[in-house]
């Protein structure tokens, strides 16, 4: 199998495709100015009390507050307490961690009110981002996250991974990290340390106490609060960090910055394949040229198709998400119960890879076409189990209820991934009239001289339709040679598939772009 990671840089958004054999399996999008970020680590105050919930309500810096359990605030709760009131007493000499006194566990069966108080300063970290009303979910268990483990502070347990089953290899690294340790931190040794070399593990435990000492020092300067003392990686580095292994062949980028950043990133982790990332240059948009753009247009929405005619119907509610399996146009001649079956396997190999690009979390119920042999039934859920196992989210997959129904939960941290599939008409902007498409390049060109002779851009790139590139390039003496010959050899034509029928964007020299739409066009 092979997996190639696409990564495309805009002014305000980035988003990143992963395609296992060419197909996407695995797609996010992120404005490059988001409020919240799994992993932020904020200095905040403590804004309201709630006791019928044992839980608080906490001032993090944003329009909307975040929320905090009293579970959530972790067993060394009263360690971080002390520290942080011993490190903002002295704002010019900061008290290192080792010297610091373990405090008495925090009492599971405490209460919110007894522990904490409005306006009362906190370390919290991010460990959910705001779904629908709700706003971002929080802990006081601070951890600092690499590529092979994870750094705790105020704990003392090195605990790895159950996915590595060997127990000498469990053993060993146990051993090491024991060895390597400093005092007054724990660590998780994650699945892919397996095997790994004790000066691996010993580099990235070095980078993340320095990430640790760098947040600590930002607690200790700032005076303003609340405070982001920690930024999560970059969401390209980020997901590299838990995806990235060593069968990937490649990884595209089209921006110069993020493209240094990854390079950067895989010289620290795995150098010899820092030549895999490579920085796109074409014309045609990058998601276009990795055949992206039109896997995304037909893998979200209502109506997923699949192979042989049949399709899923996917609805998203507040409680849950629904998915029912239809055979559509599929006709064979075997018995009912083999097309049934037939049509359930293909449903569930599909299923998979949409909880992973779609990112659906929560309650996921699925309505399975009824088969009625218990041999079906099972090897239909042995089928999905095994799909799922690519799945980095945990998720729990229970066998098909006596009404044909798939109970499946799988582990929510963002939001559920939507991508808008259908085009709004550029040119009526939903009035319902626009002029005569035949029209259409007249409108392109009166841009174009807008652009030359009144802007003074003479160098750029229109970006249209591919079928109305088409026939903008067609024939010898094309519209495109005619416009060049008029307004020079700057205007450049572009396929994007992304683009609607009757809708064009203008770009500058350095892919800025330029805003030429106007409603009265229509």
């Amino acid at each position: 199998m092979t997996s190639e990671v696409i990564i495309d840089v805009q002014p305000k958004d980035i988003s990143i495709a992963l395609l296992e054999d060419k197909q996407l399996v695995e797609y996010q999008k992120e404005q490059r100015t988001a409020s919240f970020s799994v992993g932020n680590i904020y200095v905040a105050k403590v804004k309201k009390l709630m006791p019928g919930l044992n839980a608080c309500f906490v001032d993090v810096g944003a329009e909307r507050v975040a929320f905090l359990h009293y579970l959530d605030l972790g067993s060394q709760f009263n360690s971080y307490e002390k520290y942080l009131k011993q490190v903002v007493s002295d704002r010019k000499k900061l008290y290192p961690i080792q010297k610091a006194h373990i405090q008495p566990e925090l009492k599971k069966d405490g209460s919110i009110a007894n522990t904490l108080k409005v306006g009362q300063e906190i370390l919290v970290q991010i460990i959910k981002e705001p779904i629908n009303t709700k706003g971002p979910r929080l802990t006081c268990e601070l951890s600092f996250a690499g590529r092979y483990i994870v750094l705790i502070p105020f704990q003392d347990s090195v605990s790895v991974s159950t996915k590595i089953k060997r127990g000498e290899e469990r053993t060993r690294l146990k051993q090491l990290i024991q060895s390597i340790k400093p005092k007054n931190f724990g660590v998780i040794v994650r699945t892919v340390a397996e095997g790994k070399r004790a000066a691996e593990l010993d580099a990235e435990m070095k980078i993340l106490l320095k990430r640790w000492e760098e947040t600590i020092t930002k607690v200790q300067k700032t005076t303003e609060r609340p405070q982001m003392c920690f930024e999560e990686e970059s969401r390209a580095v980020a997901l590299l960090r838990d995806l990235f292994n060593p069968t990937y062949d490649g990884i595209h980028v089209n921006d110069s910055g993020i493209y240094e950043e990854i390079r950067n990133y895989l010289g620290l982790i795995a150098p010899e394949k820092k030549e895999i990332v490579k920085l796109y240059n074409g014309t045609v948009p990058i998601f276009d040229n990795y055949d992206v753009t039109k896997q995304l247009k037909s893998g979200f929405g209502k109506t997923v198709n699949y192979k042989h005619g049949a399709y899923l119907i996917i609805e998203h509610t507040e409680a849950m998400h629904v998915v029912d399996v239809n055979s559509g146009t599929r006709i064979k001649k075997d018995s009912q119960e083999t097309n049934a079956l037939e049509t359930n396997l293909g449903a569930a190999d599909e299923l998979a890879r949409q909880l992973r690009l779609r990112d659906m979390g929560g309650i996921i119920i699925v309505d399975f076409i009824d088969m009625k042999l218990p041999e079906d039934r099972q090897m239909l859920y042995e089928r999905m189990c095994k799909n799922m196992q690519k799945d980095r989210a945990k998720h729990n997959i229970l066998p098909l209820s006596k009404f044909g129904l798939m109970q499946i939960t799988r582990q929510r941290v963002r939001p559920a991934m939507s991508v808008n599939v259908e085009e709004t008409c550029p040119t009526c902007f939903g009035k319902g009239t626009i002029k005569s498409s035949i029209l259409f390049t007249d409108t392109l060109e009166s841009k174009i001289d807008t652009l030359v002779n009144k802007i003074g851009v003479r160098k750029f790139y229109l970006h249209v339709h591919p079928y109305v590139a088409a026939y903008i390039n067609k024939g010898v003496l094309s519209l495109k040679r005619q416009w060049q010959m008029k307004y020079g050899l700057g205007v450049r034509i572009i396929p994007s598939q992304k683009l609607a029928f009757l809708q064009y964007e203008f770009y500058d020299a350095d892919r800025q772009y330029i805003d030429m739409q106007e409603e009265t066009d229509s």
